[in-house]
């Protein structure tokens, strides 16, 4: 099967591309962009992946069966990011009362008393009834 020959040019382009892009995301990662780190990091790494997929998987130059394939691929992994992220971002809206977001997350100082006495002492000391 013949296929497109991309010049040796196009590929030093596309790799220097892509280390541009990994620069960018290690110097991102140590700036505090607040609720924003996710979605910029996230952004890089789905146009990195375009180039990749685009250019050393010869999809650009592919029929229209393997782009419609490709893309139904990226329909369905939004979908499942879209699935996920709603159940991400529904959590910690219900707060315990003791001001934590889940279960196990704050000891109460009594259990870690007893923690104490039972790794010194080799029993719990138990109250009375």
């Amino acid at each position: 099967m013949a296929g497109h020959i991309s010049p040796k040019s196009t590929y030093y382009t596309i790799f220097g591309s892509l280390m541009v892009l990994t620069a960018v995301t290690v110097s991102v990662a140590f700036v505090n962009l607040g609720a924003l780190n996710f979605p910029v990091a996230l952004s890089i790494a789905i146009l990195k992946a375009t180039l990749v997929i685009l250019f050393f998987m010869h999809v650009k130059y592919s029929s229209r069966l393997t782009k419609l394939i490709c893309g139904t691929s990226f329909f369905f992994l939004l979908v499942l990011f879209g699935l996920t992220l709603t159940d991400y971002l529904s959590r910690g809206w219900f707060a315990a009362p003791g001001g934590t977001a889940g279960a196990g997350t704050q000891f109460d100082a009594r259990v870690v008393e007893a923690l104490v006495s039972v790794v010194a002492h080799g029993e719990a000391d138990r109250p009375a009834d």
